[in-house]
């Protein structure tokens, strides 16, 4: 028998799955950088969302206005420090219509004084200037009473026509021809010599004046010097605080006018009203506390060059208060302010709940993505047991060698792919089996094909016949007849 077959060239290779080139340990690392680069955009994401500019609309009165250019001074100061809150400051005719703007909620803070009419929704935040009531009097001329006022033409001396309703209130003086001509409010610039000259006609002066502003105003010792006056207390205080709440008690201290002659000479009884910054309550306790504390830790920079809220105080955060403290400006003020985990530990939890399910969305979406699916042991069977079919076409050692190469190579990518976990245990058992008996099948074959060339060699090949010898040869010729 022949020993030739085919060349091994003839032999073609099984199909072979692509060789899968990212390991587990290149997808654990993508997978880390992916996970690091989605808890960055989270922590951005949050951060932004945490430090995300709130725009907050300041109603205030003319733009001249007191309560005006503090907000103003306000928004420059947020926008100066990177604040995220954004102040936009609406312009109205006068404090009145800003109250009334606030009042429709169509602003978020406003300035108001006791004496208004508060929004049902205002909520104070911080006290940013006193006005004093003083009762002057001409001369050495004391008045006792506010009774005596109703005998007297009276001239009120502030800065808005709102100051002579009050003056009318509290002298329980209804409006009418005979109010008017009783009570009038103070001519554009005049000063107290010329309303107490005996032309003017007026016995008596109600002055409404900021408290910073008051301590600071030389023309009351001028006045003193020159002509004089006289500075009375009023002693029904408690009464009147009672009949309008927004009333405040008032002292002022020796000397507050006037240093010399000194005005008063002693302690004094007084009237007073508040300008209070107020927002709205549905604002959250969050921007509240932030907003009063921005307020607060920046009084020097928000006081006025006339003296308007150059002495900010915090706002009363006591129940029966005037108007209420704030909820988040209260929480500040008596230091019960929530820290970041009091905060947000519920919205944490939640948070956390959410992060670990879309955490296991996103990781089955990187498997997915990034994780090249392993190949089943099992269908590693396929190769095996078409080498086996090609067994018998095997007609040497040496393609039967090449076919037990190509199984042993098999055999060794099966148990690497096992230990970098590119080949899964699906189906190991089939293969195992395969194997086994493929490799069988490749020991039978070299035992038969070693058999057979070990056959061949030991049969001789038949000998080649003696030529005929010539002594053994017998010619017969044979006659044939003519």
């Amino acid at each position: 028998m022949s020993t030739e077959g085919p060349s091994l060239s003839s032999i073609e290779p099984p199909p072979r799955r692509p060789k899968v080139i990212k390991t587990n340990q290149q997808q654990v690392f993508l997978y880390v950088v992916l996970t690091l680069l989605l808890s960055l955009a989270t922590v951005w994401g949050g951060r932004t969302w945490l430090h995300n500019s709130e725009t907050l609309t300041f109603a205030v009165g003319a733009a001249n206005s007191d309560e005006a250019l503090f907000a103003a001074k306000l928004a420059t100061l947020l926008k100066t420090n990177g604040s995220r809150f954004r102040i936009k400051v609406v312009n109205n005719p006068d404090n009145a219509k800003a109250l009334a703007q606030f009042d429709r909620k169509q602003a978020d803070l406003a300035v108001l004084r006791t004496d208004a009419k508060v929004p049902l929704k205002a909520r104070a935040l911080a006290i940013l200037e006193h006005d004093l009531v003083l009762l002057l009097g001409p001369g050495n001329k004391k008045i006792k009473s506010l009774a005596e006022l109703k005998k007297k033409k009276v001239a009120v001396l502030a800065d808005n026509d709102s100051s002579l309703a009050f003056v009318r209130s509290i002298l329980d003086i209804p409006d009418g021809p005979d109010a008017a001509k009783m009570i009038q409010m103070a001519p554009q610039g005049a000063t107290l010599d010329k309303l107490f000259a005996p032309a003017s006609g007026f016995g008596a002066v109600i002055a409404i004046v900021h408290a910073s502003k008051a301590v600071r105003d030389k023309a009351y010792e001028q006045v003193a010097r020159r002509s004089g006056f006289t500075l009375n207390a009023i002693d029904e205080t408690k009464a009147l605080a009672r009949k309008f709440p927004g009333i405040s008690d008032e002292t002022l201290t020796a000397g507050t006018l006037s240093a010399s002659p000194e005005i008063p000479d002693d302690d004094l009884e007084t009237i007073g009203l508040e300008w209070l910054l107020v927002a709205q309550s549905k604002m959250s306790a969050t921007t509240a506390g932030d907003l009063a504390r921005i307020v607060y830790e920046n009084k020097p920079a928000l006081g006025l060059d006339n003296g308007f809220a150059t002495r900010i105080e915090p706002a009363s955060v006591e129940k029966d208060a005037f108007v209420m403290a704030h909820q988040g400006a209260a929480d500040y003020i008596n230091d019960d302010t929530k820290s970041f985990m009091d905060k947000y530990s519920d919205m944490m939890y939640l948070g956390a709940a959410a992060l670990s399910v879309i955490g296991s969305i996103f990781a089955a979406i990187y498997a997915k993505i990034t994780r090249i699916a392993p190949e089943k042991a099992g269908e590693l069977s396929t190769a095996v047991l078409d080498i086996g079919e090609r067994i018998e076409h095997a007609h040497s050692l040496d393609q039967l060698e090449c076919l037990q190469d190509e199984l042993e190579g098999i055999l060794r990518g099966a148990v690497i792919g096992l230990r970098d976990g590119t080949i899964s245990t699906d189906g190991l058992d089939t293969f195992k089996l395969g194997y086994e008996f493929v490799r069988d099948e490749v020991a039978m074959r070299r035992d038969y094909l070693k058999r057979h060339c070990s056959e061949a060699e030991t049969i001789p090949a038949p000998a080649a016949l003696p030529p005929p010898e010539d002594s053994n040869v017998v010619v017969v010729k044979t006659a044939q007849s003519a």
